[in-house]
C-alpha cells in the first residue's frame, strides 16, 4: 500500500503513518509486529532511547536490508535522545550507541524526547535520582546546548533531520530562532480531545511538520508507571467515534488515524497485534466528509491532555501550555 508523505525542511519525505513502539520490548513480539509492519507497507518506525528496543528493530532492520527484501531508503526510522543525555558531552555519545544498536549508517530524524534534562548515574544511562525517589534536574544544560552538538552530527551526515518531542509552542519557536540547522518536526500527544490547534498554527507558520503520538489516546499508557498521574480519557470509546466507524465501515482506531492525517499529521500508532497492525495502515483508503470532520474538531473542547509528564514538574523547562 502506498503511504502519502509531508514534505520536511530538508528536504526528505515524512511518511504520514508509521508504527510506534513505546512499551513493547518483548524480543519476539516487537520482531513479529515488526515483520507484520513491513510486509504490509509501512515505511515508517518510530522508536526512542528510552524504550530500550533499538537493538532488537536493528536486527529486522538489518535482516530485511541484507537479504533484499528492503532498500535503506525505504525506511524512514525517527529516534529519540534521552532526557539524560542532554549534556554536550553525552550527545554524540548517545547517538553512536542508538545507530550500533540499530545497525544503521544514519537516522532519518532524531528528536530532543523531552524538553526537561536530568542528570544520569556515572557510567550509565540510568537517571540519578535522589533520596526520595525524584529525578535529579539538570539545570545547567539549555536545549540550545544540546541542539549544537545535534547540529555537528546534522552535518557529519549521522543525523538526516533534527526535531524535539514535548516541546511547547514556546519553547519551539525560541528553538528555531537560534537554530542554524532548523527543526523539522515536532512529536506531540495529539488526538480528538488534545488537538494541538496553536502549536499546529505555528508549525504551519515555521514549515515544521508535525507527528502525533498516543492518536489513539495510548488505551494502555498506564501500564509504564502504575503510580503515576495518569487522566482519564478514552478517545477509542467516543460515542462519536463509535458512531463514524458504523457509518464507514471502518475501526474506531481507523477514524481516529484518518482525522489526523486528513488533517496533515503524521501518526505512529503503537500495537503489536498483527489484524491491528494490517488495519491501521489501510486507513488511509477513504476520506471523512467535511461535516465529520468538523464534528471531530468540535471534540477538541473537552481539552483532555493524557501524558501530563508529572516526573519533570518543577523543571525549569517544565513545557508550560500556551
Amino acid at each position: 500500500m502506498e503511504i502519502p508523505s509531508i514534505p520536511l525542511n530538508t528536504g526528505a519525505a515524512l511518511p504520514i503513518f508509521g508504527l510506534g513502539t513505546w512499551q513493547v520490548k518483548d524480543d519476539k513480539e516487537l520482531k513479529t509486529a515488526l515483520r507484520t509492519a513491513l510486509d504490509a507497507g509501512y515505511k515508517l518506525i518510530d522508536t526512542a532511547h528510552i524504550y530500550k528496543n533499538e537493538h532488537i528493530i536493528g536486527e529486522v532492520l538489518h535482516e530485511y536490508i541484507s537479504t533484499g527484501k528492503l532498500k535503506r531508503e525505504e525506511i524512514f526510522i525517527t529516534t529519540k535522545l534521552p532526557l539524560v543525555a542532554h549534556a554536550p558531552e553525552d550527545v554524540e555519545k548517545c547517538v553512536n550507541g542508538q545507530l550500533e544498536a540499530l545497525k544503521l549508517d544514519y537516522i532519518d530524524l532524531y528528536l530532543i524526547h523531552c524538553p526537561c534534562p536530568c542528570k544520569h548515574q556515572e557510567g550509565s544511562w540510568f537517571p540519578l535520582a535522589d533520596d526520595d525517589g525524584k529525578l535529579v534536574f539538570d539545570t545547567e544544560t539549555t536545549h540550545i546546548d544540546t541542539w549544537k552538538e545535534l547540529e555537528k552530527l546534522f552535518h557529519a551526515g549521522k543525523l538526516r533531520a533534527l526535531g524535539v518531542s514535548r516541546f511547547s509552542a514556546r519553547q519551539l519557536e525560541e528553538l528555531y530562532d537560534l537554530a542554524d540547522v532548523k527543526p523539522a518536526n515536532i512529536q506531540v500527544e495529539c488526538h480528538i480531545y488534545w488537538q494541538q490547534e496553536n502549536l499546529r498554527r505555528l508549525c504551519g507558520k515555521l514549515g515544521v511538520s508535525l507527528t502525533a503520538f498516543a492518536p489513539l489516546g495510548s488505551p494502555g499508557r498506564k501500564a509504564s508507571r502504575p503510580d503515576g498521574n495518569w487522566p482519564d480519557g478514552n478517545p477509542l470509546l467516543d460515542p462519536l467515534v463509535l458512531t463514524l466507524a458504523k457509518k464507514y465501515r471502518k475501526s474506531q482506531a481507523q477514524i481516529l488515524i484518518r482525522f489526523l492525517t486528513q488533517n496533515g499529521i503524521s501518526v505512529i500508532p503503537k500495537s503489536v497485534n498483527p489484524q491491528r497492525i494490517v488495519e491501521n495502515i489501510s486507513s488511509s483508503d477513504f476520506e471523512l466528509s467535511e461535516e465529520d470532520m468538523h464534528a471531530l474538531e468540535d471534540k477538541g473542547k473537552t481539552r483532555i491532555k493524557l501524558f501530563n509528564l508529572d516526573f519533570a514538574i518543577g523543571h525549569p523547562l517544565y513545557p508550560e501550555e500556551d
